[in-house]
């Protein structure tokens, strides 16, 4: 059987393939391999620039022949490489030999091949390659995702800002909101979770087989390896890394950085996961209508289903993602004595946690396109639930000294049907200033909303 997307084992890689174009560059094992070749090309150029005589500067023609695989790396170099791991049987060696293949008649970089991969561990080039597959990806698709529903909830928290809804609390009617507001408080929490995905280290380490440099220091025992090492992992690209050095560490880098992150994404993710539900909720009260797309089919036996499948796809991805994500956290931070290869496996799992996560971002961003708000349901729910202004008339009974008000305002509405009689009937028997009792007897269950309008325009 041929792999295609009707084939494939992960629903990634077939049903949802298309949506995640952005990320397939990244997180894949080509996106690995290029990363690697990356790397080991910006240690060689630096060594050629460390003052050895062993080893000159390179020509301006090497160099950009050089970066130029970097740039215009390829499937078919990736495919290279694999069929060269078929003999090694050591991926890394395969990238090593590789770009030593590259070096055929050009006598310049013949001459210095022998420093292609020069005093590194495998773990040098795999945690740096890591390093920056997962910035890639937190940058250029985890976060712009996150900006986009942040953008989206945004504009519909202020679009909504005015617009009341009762609240629930418990699944009980409850003090009255808006629609905008119970938005602006997910912006608001995601704003906080974007911060903290955003302001994780990357972190790197090139400094042996266990973190000593003892190879290093055996080639050139009076060199500044860590500082060299330093410069390499900190320059900006192309010439480095542009990462955070990593200066303790044992084989692998100690990965705490990672498990910082995937917290970090998952916090978010579980932000996402109540919304879609909240979202879920309200569409099965009425309060939004789904705009219908043409030909879609909610259930193969009740035509007039318009079912909120993408906020329930994204819950279910959302929960896939974090599942992987806690595992990532939880495992990569421990390692048998100086390296075991547990890590290994796991580590090429991290594209298939951050593609969960962004295909549970697509999602959202389609349901939320969908909503449109149905204000007469809303305010019919709210008409429906005078018992809500038990609250303001008790409170200001208390602020008054009228003795037992709580006591009094649940006498007649707890677990009872409240009409606006009642409780007119109520305030006008109230010893309180006829100003408060006029604020009270105008006061309705979609008036009273307190600062919800202010609190929504104010994201």
């Amino acid at each position: 059987m041929s792999l295609s997307t009707i084939t494939a084992l992960s629903p990634l890689d077939g049903r949802y393939a298309a949506k995640l174009s952005a990320l397939r560059p990244i997180m894949s094992e080509y996106g690995y391999m290029h990363r690697r070749v990356q790397v080991e090309v910006a240690w060689f150029i630096a060594l050629s620039d460390a003052g050895f005589d062993e080893f000159k500067p390179l020509s301006t023609g090497a160099r950009a022949y050089l970066l130029g695989l970097v740039k215009n790396f390829s499937e078919a170099d990736c495919a290279a490489i694999k069929d060269i791991e078929k003999t090694t049987n050591h991926d890394v060696k395969a990238v090593e030999y590789w770009i030593k293949s590259k070096f055929e008649a050009r006598p310049e970089l013949e001459k210095a091949a022998e420093f292609v991969h020069f005093a590194c561990t495998s773990e040098d080039i795999n945690n740096t390659s890591h390093a920056l597959q997962i910035r890639a990806g937190r940058d250029q698709v985890i976060l712009p995702g996150l900006d986009r529903i942040v953008l989206k909830l945004r504009e519909m928290a202020r679009a909504f800002a005015d617009v009341p809804m009762l609240s629930r609390t418990h699944g009980q009617t409850a003090s009255p909101t808006t629609v905008g507001k119970e938005l602006a408080n997910v912006v608001v929490r995601l704003q906080g979770a974007v911060e903290r995905i955003a302001a994780v280290k990357i972190l790197a380490k090139m400094n042996g087989a266990v973190g000593n440099y003892n190879a290093h220091l055996a080639a050139w025992p009076d060199f500044d390896w860590e500082a060299f090492s330093k410069k390499v992992v900190e320059t900006h690209e192309p010439m480095g890394l542009g990462l955070t050095f990593q200066p303790y560490s044992i084989q692998i880098e100690p990965h705490d950085y990672m498990a910082e992150l995937f917290d970090a994404i998952s916090r978010s993710n579980t932000i996402l996961v109540d919304l879609s539900r909240d979202i879920w909720g309200y569409v099965s009260l009425g309060y939004f209508k789904q705009k219908l797309k043409a030909g879609e089919i909610g259930s193969s036996t009740m035509p007039h289903k318009v079912n909120p499948i993408d906020f329930e796809n994204a819950e279910g991805n959302l929960g896939l993602a974090n599942a992987l994500l806690r595992h990532l956290a939880e495992k990569l931070p421990v390692s048998r004595w100086q390296r075991d290869l547990t890590d290994s496996t796991v580590l090429r799992n991290i594209g298939v946690a951050l593609g969960y996560t962004a295909l549970a971002h697509s999602s959202l961003m389609t349901g939320l396109g969908k909503l449109e708000l149905n204000e007469q349901t809303l305010a019919a729910d709210l008409d429906a639930s005078w018992e809500v202004l038990a609250e303001p008339i008790q409170t200001v009974m208390r602020r008054y000294g009228v003795a037992g008000a709580y006591e009094k305002l649940k006498e007649v509405t707890r677990g009872q049907a409240v009409t606006p009689e009642a409780l007119h009937g109520l305030i006008q028997g109230l010893a309180i200033p006829q100003a408060d009792k006029d604020r009270l007897l105008a006061m309705t269950p979609a008036s009273y909303t307190g600062k919800a309008a202010e609190l929504a325009r104010r994201v």
